[in-house]
């Protein structure tokens, strides 16, 4: 079996699972920018370090299955955030990008907390193959091609 090798800090580039994945969409992304000072204050004052805030907004927004109990308050506020902000509208309604959040968080739900390995290897591969069909489903109702 051939191995993959790393050259000093570099690692293996990892293939994106679904073609769009690349550039801006890719999922193993690195981030620079700067944290506003009001943001940096907040965050020291509170002892919750930007990475983490930053981490539970995007599983919150997610409806992953990680860490999902006393949540749903805080993902109803971000949803809410989400759509105020317009994201999507160009493409889809409110009742549209709330049935996808609503379809995610039922995704999410369904993990087997507690289940054996074998299981959630089950669960993981069912899950890959319906987010498959919910991009699908989403993506070209209303007709565009995948760039």
């Amino acid at each position: 079996m051939k191995q993959s090798r790393t050259i000093g800090n570099k690692k293996p580039k990892l293939q994106p699972r679904r073609k769009w994945q690349t550039g801006e969409y890719s999922r193993h992304a690195e981030f620079r920018f700067v944290l506003p000072q009001p943001f940096l204050i907040l965050c020291r004052l509170t002892d919750t370090s930007p990475e983490e805030i930053i981490r539970d907004f995007i599983n919150n927004l997610s409806c992953g299955s990680w860490q999902r109990d006393g949540r749903d308050e805080a993902k109803q506020h971000l949803f809410s955030y989400f759509i105020a902000h317009g994201y999507g509208d160009g493409h889809y309604s409110e009742t549209d990008i709330r049935s996808m959040f609503q379809e995610l968080d039922t995704l999410g739900s369904l993990f087997p907390v507690g289940g054996r390995i074998k299981l959630i290897d089950l669960y993981t591969k069912w899950r890959n193959r319906h987010l498959d069909h919910f991009f699908k489903k989403w993506f070209f109702r209303i007709r565009r091609k995948v760039r």
